[in-house]
């Protein structure tokens, strides 16, 4: 059954904003770097209410789906994905949700 998610509150982001890398600084010309809360948003919806990625949101709170995507797959190479998934189980754990 697919759920609801309209992103992360502020509250929600400072429980995981210190698991991401230092934010890239922009580097010539191109598209800026999108923000990793955005990122963790759009991650977050598509898993949430199992859309496919060509349906995710558009918007000032959502990361395109290239991007998500893209940071995806680096935070999987890097450890970062498994990082969050441990911080989230240990919310859960911690709340009696699991």
């Amino acid at each position: 059954m697919a759920g609801r998610f309209e992103g992360l509150s502020d509250l929600e982001w400072k429980l995981f904003e210190d698991i991401f890398p230092k934010e890239p600084e922009k580097k010539g010309r191109g598209m800026p770097h999108a923000p990793f809360r955005h990122v963790l948003n759009t991650l977050l919806y598509i898993l949430i209410t199992g859309c496919r990625w060509c349906d995710v949101p558009t918007g000032e709170i959502w990361a395109s789906k290239s991007a998500a995507h893209r940071w995806l797959q680096r935070w999987e190479t890097d450890g970062t994905l498994e990082n969050l998934q441990a911080r989230i189980l240990g919310i859960a754990e911690e709340r009696g949700l699991i």
